[in-house]
C-alpha cells in the first residue's frame, strides 16, 4: 500500500498475476528451508491425483504477494498455510483440510477436525518444534520433482 491508502499499481498487477496462476486451486505455503516440510509437500503432490493443490515456499515473493491479499504475513502465520476458497487456514486445520482432499486412507484424518483446535494445534506445535531435527534443513538449490515443479506458484 502506498501512503494515504492508495494501492501501489505494480503490487496490484503482481497480485493479479499470482491470483491468475492459482485459479480454482488450493494453495499450500510451506517453509522452504525445512526438509520435513518439503517431504510433506511431495507427499501431498504425489497423492493429489486431480492436481488441486499449488505449492509455494512461504519465503518467496509470490507467496508474500498472495498473503498480502489476505492481510497476512509469513511471520504472522508461522506455520503451514492453506489458502482455499478465499480463506486462510493454519497449523492443524491446514493439515487436516489438505488430508480431506487426498484419497483413502489419508482423507480419514479429516475426522480430527472435530477435535477442538487448541488441542490439535498443540500436537501440531510439538511436531513443528522438532521438524528440523526430524527432517533436517533443506537445500534451497535442489530441483523439485516434476509433480511439484509444474504446480509451484
Amino acid at each position: 500500500m502506498a501512503s494515504g491508502g492508495a494501492v501501489d499499481p505494480s503490487r496490484q498487477v503482481y497480485n493479479r498475476r499470482v491470483a491468475s496462476a492459482i485459479g480454482p486451486h488450493g494453495v499450500v505455503l510451506f517453509d522452504g528451508t525445512c526438509a520435513f516440510c518439503e517431504r510433506w509437500v511431495t507427499f501431498i503432490a504425489t497423492r493429489d491425483r486431480d492436481g488441486y493443490f499449488r505449492f509455494g515456499a512461504s519465503q518467496t515473493a509470490s507467496a508474500q504477494a498472495l498473503l498480502v491479499q489476505f492481510d497476512e504475513t509469513r511471520a504472522s502465520t508461522g506455520s503451514i498455510i492453506l489458502i482455499e476458497e478465499g480463506a486462510v487456514y493454519r497449523k492443524s486445520t491446514a493439515v487436516l483440510r489438505i488430508a480431506r482432499r487426498l484419497p483413502l486412507p489419508w482423507t480419514l484424518a479429516s475426522v480430527f477436525l472435530v477435535v477442538p483446535r487448541p488441542l490439535r494445534d498443540a500436537v501440531y506445535a510439538a511436531v513443528a518444534a522438532v521438524r528440523h531435527r526430524i527432517g533436517g534443513h533443506s537445500n534451497a538449490c535442489e530441483i523439485p520433482p516434476p509433480e511439484i515443479r509444474e504446480r509451484l506458484i
